[in-house]
């Protein structure tokens, strides 16, 4: 990998963390950023409790999926292992972000999934986003849950946790972890009004191939749009 190519994906990430961070999807010292080494087994991530506002391409490390670090200086976001599990499990993911955003948070902790309530939802996520199963953060068992959960979808939240979404681009992982936090907040509001209508899954078709053609990451065509 040329110096070249280097700096640019360096730049992504860090471009990636003060997007989220301006939109308040983050707050200092938490959540994580990546990007994948294209037909590498490597990535660049955030470091361990990064500041966001301050950080610098310097600071962003460089490694295997096997966590060996290849680059020198800080140490990388102790959810490495996560962000590398994803990459493998989805060939077609670029960028990997996981938030704390505050109503997506506050769905995870209440283990609530948020059903299909806009069409933008099936155009990006690839329907209704998941829940998954707790478990210790850092572990292979935290990994095969969150992957289990996404299914064949782009976001997914994760129990007493956060959020997590993956895209093709950082352009396309930002608006995604925008749009769960929307959604997360959408989802609360209607239910102080007495609930949600999700829409039928007869109408999901129509956004279906945009989906797939376009934003989806997972490799097979496996698309719901109601929650199992």
């Amino acid at each position: 990998m040329s110096l070249f190519e280097e700096d640019k994906l360096r730049s992504l990430v860090v471009e990636g963390a003060k997007q989220v961070y301006s939109r308040g999807l983050v707050e200092a010292g938490e959540g994580n950023i990546s990007v994948r080494v294209p037909d590498k087994s490597q990535m660049f991530i955030t470091p361990t409790f990064n500041t966001y506002k301050d950080l610098e391409k310097a600071e962003i490390v460089h490694m295997e999926f096997s966590g060996m670090v290849l680059s020198r200086g800080r140490k990388p976001s102790s959810e490495y292992r996560l962000h590398a599990n994803i990459y493998q499990a989805r060939p077609r993911a670029m960028a990997v972000i996981h938030t704390h955003s505050p109503y997506a948070t506050m769905l995870s902790a209440a283990r609530k999934t948020i059903p299909v309530l806009i069409e933008e939802q099936v155009i990006f996520l690839g329907g209704f986003v998941n829940i998954s199963d707790f478990a210790s953060a850092h572990t292979q068992e935290f990994s095969k849950n969150v992957i289990n959960a996404l299914g064949s979808r782009n976001g997914t939240l994760m129990a007493n946790h956060g959020c997590i979404v993956c895209g093709r681009t950082m352009k396309h992982a930002i608006k995604m972890a925008e749009l769960v936090e929307k959604l997360a907040k959408i989802h609360y509001g209607a239910t102080q009004m007495g609930g949600t209508v999700r829409i039928s899954e007869k109408s999901c078709p129509m956004f279906i191939d945009e989906f797939e053609e376009n934003f989806a990451t997972h490799s097979n065509r496996i698309l719901q749009c109601e929650e199992d």
